[in-house]
């Protein structure tokens, strides 16, 4: 099913304003479709920008509910295929992925900013989980992602890039109003769990503990170190369950789903110059003194 996606898909999809947001037809197509899902009140949703820790925290929640009662799954099933994308449609792909999952509760993904996410999750107080990771790495990571993601429009230079991202001109838009859109969201939605990409790579087993806690899940001692130790990410680069490596549209000459995960590898790729204005642009852009993301442990 898989190689079909070369044979049909362009090579780089053209970036659009949609709604306000910057987005590709891949997210869009189905917009109707996806704002009409009916969310199932079990079903659990986590919501993250892109490169935010999405795999992370869907590998984390699949072991979580099915690592004992489906070990197959583990070893025969891609992570993209056992957590979905809600509103990603592809030609010739299985277009409701999410409506043919077999589990229970159903564990969907999605990079909407939250005024995208369809009514019923709301409407059926479903569980939803967010990740943010500071910006300085997340652009980085997003820049090395749409190097190699045959998806993405062409990233261009690094110099051009810093710039697009500070503008909000990728895929989902502005990293700036989709962290504070779900915080907000938060702040007042007792079902959204508002998680930092920079307290997972600190304390694995501390944030399993909180998303436990949540979601009113209770495993054991064993069951709690087993599902941390298999999730961190020197491990989950070498799983091709995990790593992408078996999705077709991922040009892995050109670099690696999973690359480094660290905290303040932006310093690699920041000049000074673009550290200072990019500061200054943050300064401007995040204003809620509550929200407050490391750039480094």
């Amino acid at each position: 099913m898989k190689r079909l996606w070369r044979q049909s898909l362009p090579s780089r999809p053209e970036l659009f304003d949609f709604r306000g947001v910057s987005m590709t037809h891949f997210f869009t197509d189905n917009w109707e479709n996806v704002q009409n899902f009916k969310a199932r009140p079990d079903d659990v949703l986590i919501a993250t920008y892109p490169k935010a820790g999405t795999t992370w925290v869907s590998y984390i929640l699949d072991l979580l509910y099915f690592g004992q009662t489906s070990p197959e799954r583990q070893t025969s099933v891609p992570i993209y295929e056992r957590v979905p994308f809600l509103e990603l449609i592809v030609p010739k792909f299985v277009p409701d992925q999410v409506e043919r999952l077999p589990t229970s509760p159903r564990l969907i993904k999605t990079h909407f900013p939250v005024q995208f996410v369809p009514k019923s999750f709301w409407e059926q107080n479903c569980k939803i989980i967010y990740v943010a990771r500071n910006a300085k790495d997340n652009m980085v990571s997003y820049f090395h992602f749409d190097s190699m993601a045959m998806i993405e429009p062409d990233p261009g230079d690094w110099n051009n890039y810093f710039q697009r991202f500070m503008q909000g001109k990728v895929v989902t838009g502005s990293w700036y109003d989709h962290v504070n859109g779900w915080w907000k969201k938060k702040q007042t939605s007792p079902n959204v769990h508002y998680m930092f990409y920079e307290d997972l790579v600190e304390d694995t087993g501390r944030e399993i503990d909180k998303l436990c806690s949540f979601l009113g899940l209770s495993p054991s001692e064993d069951e709690r170190k087993r599902i941390t130790g298999g999730v961190q990410f020197d491990k989950m680069k070498k799983n091709n369950m995990t790593n992408y490596s078996t999705h077709a549209r991922m040009d892995f000459k050109t670099g690696s789903f999973m690359r480094k995960g660290r905290v303040g590898d932006w310093k690699n790729h920041f000049t000074v110059a673009q550290n200072e204005e990019f500061d200054e642009d943050y300064k401007k852009k995040m204003k809620d003194p509550t929200l407050q993301l490391r750039t480094d442990l």
